[in-house]
């Protein structure tokens, strides 16, 4: 594992472009996009390390996609000085980002590796079935299970591995996210990244030099050592830090995996132009900052208008300072003195 862990029928309700949200009568249902003509071409999702993601979508039809994770359990650093037994798909915390259109059809290969400990699935949050798809993908070391699933309802949603004890592997690492656009899908925007909080629950202090394990109690008691983006304590600052430039149009995708924890996801400097609420199809505009539940997930937008460092917290901000969920978004170009002035 490298340094940070190598690591949504047509929708014109969910106005894209637009500054007013959607009335509920205006969402699809699932009913709706069960009758979406598939294309015969098939889709190979491509595999793309975080903060980055996939290429969008576009004006396609929809089509069959066919995703490849792997469970596996790796060492890697948690912080500068710091190692721990990660659970991930495809060997990154977060897990690789799925990216497909409503009415397509996904086929999901789970490959559990050979070296591996535990029995691990997944649970898909954009899954329509028993378990979104734990039941039918629990498997063992070496082994590898598949299913299918019709993508029926666009927006952001959490994936996550379901084996037991559940919250144990979700504390290790073992979770993502998967796009479902919309018809046509998203407005095109200049830069898209993939941004995820978790919690992790280890024996030893915050910073305590050396490999930390895994502390049950901890996690019962919901006292997390870390909380972090992107599976490491500091993975977006530094060299890793995101960049974009005045006048451009930022988008997050950001999830939060808990287990335990609400985040209060805040970019300091910066107001969220739009927020698809818990990753939906409603939007709110002039936001400050957005609340994530454990499990759920969120689409930010936000021009910059004005160069400088934007730091990314969960404003419950001890957590952001203390212990790690902070990153750095760097915007180069030339300064604004109608937007943003200091005097002396």
């Amino acid at each position: 594992m490298k340094k940070h862990i190598l690591l949504l029928t047509s929708l014109a309700a969910l106005a894209i472009g637009c500054k007013e949200n959607p009335t509920a009568s205006s969402q699809p249902t699932a009913k709706d996009n069960m009758a979406i003509e598939i294309s015969s071409e098939v889709q190979n999702q491509k595999i793309t390390n975080p903060p980055t993601v996939p290429a969008a979508v576009g004006d396609r039809k929809a089509q069959k996609v066919v995703v490849h994770l792997e469970a596996t359990e790796i060492e890697g650093e948690l912080a500068d000085g710091v190692t721990y037994k990660f659970w991930t798909f495809n060997n990154t915390v977060p897990g690789t980002f799925i990216r497909v259109r409503v009415g397509d059809e996904v086929e999901l290969h789970l490959k559990n590796a050979s070296n591996s400990v535990m029995p691990h699935n997944i649970d898909l949050h954009a899954v329509n079935g028993p378990g979104g798809g734990a039941e039918a993908t629990n498997v063992a070391p070496g082994k590898t299970a598949i299913f299918n699933f019709k993508a029926l309802n666009p927006g952001l949603y959490v994936y996550h591995c379901a084996a037991a004890p559940v919250p144990m592997h979700i504390a290790n690492g073992m979770y993502g996210l998967i796009l479902v656009e919309p018809e046509g899908g998203l407005e095109k925007v200049d830069r898209e990244y993939y941004i995820m909080q978790g919690e992790f629950y280890t024996k030893g202090k915050t910073d305590e030099k050396g490999f930390q394990d895994f502390d049950q109690d901890k996690g019962v008691d919901e006292n997390p050592t870390y909380v972090v983006f992107n599976g490491r304590k500091n993975a977006l600052m530094g060299e890793n830090k995101l960049e974009a430039k005045v006048g451009e149009t930022v988008r997050l995708y950001v999830g939060n995996a808990g287990p335990n924890l609400v985040s209060s996801f805040h970019v300091i400097g910066e107001i969220f132009d739009k927020v698809y609420i818990e990753g939906g199809s409603k939007i709110n505009t002039n936001v400050q900052t957005t609340v994530i539940p454990a499990g759920g997930a969120a689409i930010v937008e936000f021009t910059v208008e004005e160069p400088g460092d934007y730091v990314l917290v969960d404003h419950s901000i001890f957590r952001a300072f203390n212990k790690g969920a902070i990153g750095m978004l760097k915007v180069t170009g030339e300064k604004n003195p109608k937007v943003f002035h200091k005097v002396q």
